[in-house]
This record gives C-alpha cells, structure tokens and sequence, in this order.
C-alpha cells in the first residue's frame, strides 16, 4: 500500500535515500505507462527534491497557490515533471494513485507543469526553459515586500543556461539584492542533443555566477552527505544581500546504470524489458501506487 511522507528536518539520510528509492520507481513506471517523458534528468535530480520537500522547505500540503508564511519552490526545467509529481504526492499534495494518469487524456499531470489543471503545488506552466528564475525573483521580491522571511526555490537546468533571458535575470537578482533567493543548476553536463560542452559549452560557471554578483555553493546533488550541508549553508549565506546559487553535480539517470550518464535517456522511456530491470535496482520502500 502506498504512502505519504511528512516533511521531517531531522530525518536521517537513511530515510530520505528510502525515499529517493521509491520516487525514483515512481519516476520509471510513470513515464513507462504512457511510453513518453523523461527519465534521465528526473532520476538525477531525485536527491535535490527529496531533500528539498522531506527536509529543507517549509510547506504545507494544504496548498495555497500565494504562499503565504511558506517557502516556494520553482521548476524551470519543467520536462523533469515526473520526479516533480511523484514527490508531490509522496508529500500529500494529491492522491498517489493519481501518478498512473502521467500524460494521459484529461489528467492532471501534463508532461510539463501546467496551471489550468489546478494541481496543487504547481504555481507556473513551466518547461518553456529560461523562464524560471525570472518567476523567482518576483516571488522573491514580493516576499521581501510583505515582509514574510520565507525563502525562494528555483531549480534550472546545466542546458537552459544557453538562454539569454537566465542571465538578464541573474544581473537583476544581484542588482536587486535579491537575497531570499536560492536557485539550483542541475549540472549533468547532458542536454537532449548531446553533452553540453559539444552543443555551447558553460565554461566555468561558477566565475560567471560570482562575476554576476551571486554567492555560489557547490555540492554532489546524488550524495545527500553533500546535498544537505549545501543546502543549509545556502540557507545560512541568505539575507546577506547576495542572491545564492547551488551549482549541483548529478548524472542523468543515476539510480539505474543502464541510463546513467548519457544523454540518450534525456526524453526516452524505457520498454517492458527495461522497466524490469531498472525496478530490480531499485527497492520498494513506501508502496508503489
């Protein structure tokens, strides 16, 4: 029987890798089922969404799209949806079963977030990449004006960092003081046509985030022994009139090694037979649904 997680903020890493375990059979199954989505960056980010949803933010699951008294959290790179979903539900935010209706007629869970559906904790139409940060300043920037010491989350792509418009917002966060802000790259170094650094490659994107007036931390996004530490150091360096950014380390599809590592797993679902194996190295820990 499947089941929801509280928000725990002394969990044990032991307890969020079982969670990281489940949503990632979540994630295979989902875009299994409809044989569309995509799985690479899902399961590599798996790690940042558990921390941020069962450890880091305080939210409620009784959804208010304004976010009063909360901290919010963004998704650019909207294509990640099925991880999104699965954490959701995990969380409490809709029923788990709903997870079997990814992509198909009339569901709730498009295969980008979208608002029309009116599912909870989806706040943009997002995976029009790009567009995600400038959203988060705003929310940003409306929290400092109501004065509420919530905290922004975004989360962006290593490959949406090739769209101008990142960059116009990076220079207004840091001009602003935008300093309740945290935004985290998912720095796989895959984008769907190929590696990164063959399509336009970053260079080092740290210099470039600390020359546009950010406070940069770094972290392994599939070690939780880094993931955490980063995450409540970033918290720590807020409110000191730099916006933060978390440069995250992961490899697309991590958690089954047929698809680690290459951008070939980016927006392919995997078949019948593949499905059997990927659930094989993955332990059912909270109840598929």
């Amino acid at each position: 029987m499947s089941q929801t997680v509280e928000k725990n903020p002394t969990a044990t890493i032991a307890e969020l890798q079982k969670i990281s375990s489940q949503v990632r059979r979540d994630i295979v199954r989902m875009v299994h089922g409809c044989q569309s989505g995509h799985p690479g960056g899902s399961l590599g980010c798996t790690d940042f969404l558990v921390a941020l949803y069962f450890y880091i933010l305080n939210h409620q699951s009784d959804f208010k799209m304004k976010g009063e008294g909360e901290d919010m959290f963004f998704l650019s790179n909207g294509h990640i949806s099925p991880l999104w979903y699965s954490v959701l539900a995990r969380s409490g935010y809709f029923p788990i079963h709903e997870l079997a209706t990814f992509r198909k007629l009339d569901s709730r869970l498009q295969g980008h977030p979208a608002t029309e559906e009116n599912l909870p904790g989806i706040r943009i139409a997002s995976g029009s990449l790009g567009q995600g940060l400038s959203v988060g300043i705003g929310a940003a920037l409306s929290k400092k004006l109501s004065k509420d010491t919530s905290k922004i989350f975004v989360l962006m792509g290593d490959g949406e960092l090739q769209e101008g418009q990142i960059w116009e917002a990076a220079m207004y966060a840091a001009h602003n003081e935008v300093d309740n802000l945290i935004a985290t790259v998912d720095y796989n170094g895959q984008q769907i046509d190929g590696p990164v650094d063959e399509i336009m490659s970053l260079k080092n994107i740290k210099a470039k985030w600390e020359a546009f007036g950010w406070d940069v931390v770094e972290c392994n996004g599939n070690d939780f022994e880094s993931l955490l530490p980063a995450l409540d150091e970033a918290i720590a360096r807020s409110g000191n009139g730099k916006p933060i950014l978390n440069i995250m380390t992961t490899e697309m599809g991590y958690g089954v090694d047929f698809m680690v590592g290459t951008h070939k797993w980016h927006g392919i679902p995997p078949n019948d037979e593949q499905l059997s194996l990927a659930l094989g190295q993955l332990e059912e820990t909270l109840g598929d649904y």
